[in-house]
């Protein structure tokens, strides 16, 4: 029996301990909205259900506003203005920053999957990303195209340019693709 009451008071401090830091937050939430209500009521003799809770909003996006505006860019910018006097950190950083933001950001760069042929003797083929069409600025032909193609359980891969001849497009998601081309092959696309 001592065992049991042993594991029973561990499960409940365990309990509390994931219980914690998700209720602590939404009594944080609840008590606001419960002030605020109680503030209209007392001082503006308002009694308007969800007042509190659209009062609760209005202050919460202006303290976002608050930390975003006055706390987090003047620290990025301050970063970034240091990266610039460093040659070979900014290289690296604008490389990787590149490369997340076409995975992941407003610009997404790898919306075309392809299959490319690699090898026309042994009809080998690649799956992968167009990531650039117009190669002017690089003084190369229009009839080539720039293939990202990802390395499987890995955060590189390998950049080619080729002919469009041996590109493929692919009609599925991205996503999938690089899922696919990600877990080399296990996961279906």
């Amino acid at each position: 029996m001592n065992k049991l009451a042993k594991k029973i008071v561990a499960l409940f401090f365990q309990g509390v301990l994931y219980a914690i830091p998700i209720f602590i937050p939404l009594y944080f939430i609840y008590s606001i909205f419960d002030s605020l209500d109680k503030m209209f009521k007392t001082w503006f003799g308002l009694e308007i259900p969800g007042l509190g809770l659209l009062s609760a909003f209005v202050l919460f996006a202006f303290v976002g506003w608050l930390g975003k505006t006055f706390i987090t860019q003047p620290i990025q910018h301050k970063f970034h203005s240091w990266l610039e006097k460093a040659p070979f950190l900014k290289l690296i950083y604008s490389s990787v920053k590149d490369l997340l933001k076409a995975f992941v950001g407003k610009e997404k760069k790898f919306t075309k999957p392809v299959l490319v042929k690699v090898n026309t003797i042994s009809n080998l083929e690649k799956i992968g990303f167009v990531t650039q069409e117009d190669l002017s600025d690089l003084g190369l032909s229009e009839e080539k195209v720039v293939v990202y193609f990802p390395h499987s359980y890995a955060f590189s891969g390998e950049m080619f340019v080729v002919s469009k001849e041996y590109v493929t497009p692919l009609d599925v998601k991205s996503a999938e693709i690089m899922k696919f081309i990600l877990s080399a092959g296990v996961s279906k696309s």
